[in-house]
């Protein structure tokens, strides 16, 4: 009896996970687990000018010693606890600069300060005409949190604000958060899996060091290639579309006022402001 039935196909997106048991971070994990996502190249779309491709990209754990490095380089002052922010913005000078001095506004409103913003090394010429027309302003925002806060409390202070920016920049298709958090970052863009390293030059720094590491080829069925549609997202990484998602915030909505957390009881009052319908279908 044959194990393949034809009939039993079908497509769906590819994604794995790669991490060192004793948690011994290092550039050979990175190396690897782009290996992987470039053999599943065949689980995404591929567009007629033979680079731009449906997204791909990598969940990282921070890596600590790299970032500290730039830091140093740059000058900035980084306390024990801090995060980065991976982020998509506008090429339009005027609003690029309208978000972070909105960006700034919310973390100082949670105690947190803004150490640098770094434009993140990339190489355009890696992608095709289609990505490249719709290519956003990549940058990294360093943020330190102030001494003797646990990291808890600096994820929690995090995604506050995450939601207040996400709830006051609503006009700028071109601005997204693809990871803010003090454990890990995602590099991620409409380019073919074996050119991410290419593309996102910090990828191929030796320097670049993680015990974990989550990848991620994206196959769109239902909705147009986008760069903030590659995934992973900034917790995880689904395999298909999510088709019921008008249903699910629907729902969400009708129970927005049984909303509570005993993680986060500060901010009870604010939780169901941070909750907001989605104009468009945007990454989440």
């Amino acid at each position: 009896m044959a194990l393949y039935d034809p009939s039993l196909v079908k497509d769906n997106c590819g994604f794995g996970l790669i991490a060192h048991m004793q948690g011994q971070p290092s550039h050979k994990l990175v190396r690897t687990a782009i290996s992987a996502l470039d053999r599943m190249t065949h689980r995404g779309g591929i567009n007629s000018d033979g680079k731009t491709g449906d997204g791909c990209g990598l969940l990282l754990q921070k890596p600590d010693s790299y970032f500290r490095l730039i830091a140093e380089e740059n000058e900035w002052n980084l306390g024990k606890q801090y995060a980065v922010g991976m982020m998509f913005l506008s090429k339009d000078p005027v609003k690029a600069q309208s978000a972070k001095d909105i960006i700034n506004q919310e973390l100082s409103q949670e105690t947190l300060t803004i150490a640098g913003w770094r434009d993140v090394p990339t190489n355009e010429d890696v992608l095709g005409p289609i990505a490249l027309s719709s290519l956003p302003n990549i940058v990294q925002v360093f943020i330190s949190a102030p001494a003797g806060w646990r990291e808890q409390d600096v994820e929690r202070r995090l995604y506050i604000a995450k939601r207040r920016i996400e709830k006051r920049i609503t006009e700028d298709e071109d601005f997204y958060i693809c990871s803010l958090s003090t454990q890990v970052i995602v590099y991620k863009g409409l380019c073919m899996p074996a050119d991410l390293p290419r593309f996102y030059l910090d990828l191929a720094d030796l320097r670049m060091e993680s015990s974990i590491c989550l990848f991620h080829q994206r196959f769109s069925t239902n909705t147009q290639p986008r760069w903030p549609l590659a995934q992973p997202f900034r917790y995880l990484a689904h395999n298909g579309e999510i088709n019921t998602i008008e249903g699910n915030r629907q729902w969400a909505k009708a129970r927005a006022y049984k909303f509570a957390s005993p993680l986060l009881l500060i901010f009870k009052r604010q939780l169901r402001l941070l909750t907001r319908p989605a104009q468009t279908l945007r990454a989440r």
